[in-house]
């Protein structure tokens, strides 16, 4: 396993298990599905990301919270449809 497999493999790992399952159940998947291709600096964003406290970082996903100038941007917008993406599948799926 090289380096940055590791990497990738520790950031998916990070996103599932935060403790707080509603963030897990957004991060995990946009996780599994993204981080492969982003790029070094995605990535270090990414990890930053995840260092954050749950209950502020599940305000900023949802957006019933601002979100900080150092995590808004193209990821951030990025993660946001990928969680209306999984909120209208469950929807539809519970229909």
């Amino acid at each position: 396993m090289t380096t940055e497999d590791a990497r990738l493999k520790k950031l998916k790992l990070r996103a599932w298990r935060r403790g707080f399952r509603e963030a897990d159940l957004i991060l995990g998947p946009f996780a599994d599905k993204h981080v492969s291709s982003f790029s070094p600096e995605e990535l270090d964003w990414f990890e930053r990301l995840l260092e954050q406290p749950d209950q502020d970082l599940y305000g900023w996903i949802l957006e019933t919270q601002p979100t900080p100038a150092e995590f808004d941007g193209e990821l951030m917008s990025r993660l946001k449809t990928f969680r209306d993406e999984v909120y209208a599948k469950g929807m539809a799926g519970g229909s």
